[in-house]
This record gives C-alpha cells, structure tokens and sequence, in this order.
C-alpha cells in the first residue's frame, strides 16, 4: 500500500512538482555548454540551472516507486540526491545527453532508500536479491495475467514451481532465492513485544528459546578452562628453556614469532627451530595425555 502524506506535506509536494514541470527543457547544446561550465569552471549558477531542467525526471521516477510504501517527498528528494551525483560526474564530452546519465544515478538512488527503508530486515544485500526486490512482483502480475487469460480468473495465491523457475531464467537468478524472496515479500514487519493475540498478556519474544549456556555450564566451563590451563603450564615446565621459548613465542601469542627471527634469536638454522618445535609439540602431547583419560578431556565444548 502506498504511504498517504498529511495534507500539508501533499501541498508542498504538489507545489514542488509544479516548479520541477515549469522549468524550460535544454537544448542539447545549451546543456553541454552548462556542464562544461561547472566541470571546467566551478559555475554553481551553470549547474543549478542544469539540474533544475532535470527535476522532473526525479518526479516521473518518484512516481514508478510510489507503491512501495514510502513517502513520495522522500523518494524525491533521494533522487535529488542522484540526480546531484550525475551532475558531479558528467562528462560532456562523450557527447551522451544528460538526461539519458542522470536517469541511472536517479533510480539508484531511490533504490538504495527504498532497500534501506522497505523494512527494518535488510532486504536486497545482493544483486539477484535487489533484482528480484524490484522485479518479482512485475513478472508475478505477467504470469497472473497470462493465467487469467487462458482460465478466465486468476491464481491469486503462491507462484507454482514453473512460475518461479521462469522468473529464475528470467532474471538469470537461482529458484531458492525466488522462492525467499517472494516469501519476504509476502510476510509483513512484526515486532516481538506484540502480544499473541488480543488481550493476550504474553508478547511473541516470551516463546524466544534461550541459547545461551546455564549458569551451571557456565561455572563448569570455567573449572575446566582452569584446569586445562593448569595442565599446560605444567606440561611446559616439562620442556627445555629452549623449547618452552619456541613453543611460547609460536603458539602461545597472537602473532606468532616466524621460524627464521627465532633462528636469529636463538643463533640456530630455521630448519633447527622447526625441529626443536616438532619434539616440543610432541613432548607437550605426551605429558597432556598422562593427565586425562581421553583426547576429548582437552577440547572446550563448542
């Protein structure tokens, strides 16, 4: 459904569109003439009158999204935005008319506000996605009217298996993303602090599971992580300083020290530290399986 502004904001749009359509049309070589201007020159008076020639272009966009249910000032004033961006970015010297570049960044602009502000869920994080945003329900009323036509009435409910795989091949999209895509547009923003249902005291987050770990996991995960780390550092003061200062300077720290500065360090060969690492980590196993009963005494539950 589209957003219905108060009376107010509709005189003011209405009054907008009005100045955008009594704005005189460019000629080609006026406009050109402008753009250099402001591209060469910096003139702000060249590049005002150049977008202002082009507002309703904004308008006429504005008026293709207006289903969406957003406010039609807003859409507006994004493709301003857009319509802006072009200004900055056009080269007069491709010899392409203004309106046909100013086209692009205006629509993308509104597109962009319209993904943003459609839904709190962000929608259309890709392109097949924002493709499909703007396209499914064009193509769903294609295929309904085709439907019609050859039955006499419509489908009125969910696209069938051959509709979306038509769409996919249209859009050059896979079929599971038709399919999340046309539920998502189907189901409507919800918030968990509504309650169920009228008068109903529990609001939908009260049905929520709590993934998080108990307070009993908790204490026990932190006695383990305890004893794990006490098993360590004793397993360490088993190994040579030599190797206690590899294994430490290699594993034991975010960034890990690399064979060939610990060679510099301990005045060894890097194949020298490799080695030392290897009988190391081998030693650390061995004293570490001496305190438990099995390899999964060692690993912190996922």
């Amino acid at each position: 459904m589209a957003y219905i502004d108060d009376p107010e904001t509709q005189r003011a749009n209405l009054s907008f569109i009005k100045a955008s359509m009594r704005e005189p049309l460019l000629t080609r070589d006026h406009e050109f003439d402008l753009a250099r201007k402001w591209r060469e020159a910096g003139d702000e008076r060249a590049l005002h009158e150049l977008v202002r020639a082009y507002t309703r272009l904004v308008v006429a966009t504005a008026a293709r999204f207006r289903n969406y249910g957003l406010p039609m000032g807003d859409l507006v004033q994004e493709g301003n935005v857009g319509l802006m961006q072009a200004a900055s970015r056009f080269e007069p010297d491709r010899e392409v008319r203004f309106s046909t570049y100013a086209a692009w960044w205006i629509r993308s602009a509104m597109q962009d506000y319209i993904l943003r502000n459609w839904s709190i869920v962000r929608t259309g994080t890709t392109a097949a996605q924002k493709s499909l945003f703007f396209n499914l329900r064009r193509l769903r009323a294609r295929i309904e009217s085709i439907s019609q036509g050859q039955s006499g009435g419509g489908s009125g409910g969910s696209l069938t298996k051959e509709g979306r795989e038509w769409i996919a091949g249209e859009l050059q999209v896979d079929v599971t993303e038709v399919e999340a895509m046309e539920m998502r547009l189907s189901a409507s923003d919800q918030s968990l602090n509504s309650p169920v249902a009228d008068g109903s005291d529990e609001d939908w987050q009260d049905f929520l599971a709590d993934q998080r770990p108990s307070p009993e996991e908790v204490v026990i995960g932190m006695r383990d992580s305890r004893t794990r780390s006490q098993w360590l550092a004793e397993a360490l003061g088993e190994l040579s300083p030599r190797e206690r200062t590899i294994i430490q300077e290699r594993r034991l720290r975010e960034e890990g020290a690399t064979l060939e500065e610990l060679g510099r360090e301990l005045g060894v060969s890097k194949e020298r530290v490799r080695q030392l690492e290897h009988r190391a980590l081998l030693k650390l196993r061995q004293s570490m399986l001496k305190r438990v009963e099995g390899y999964e005494d060692l690993l912190a539950d996922a």
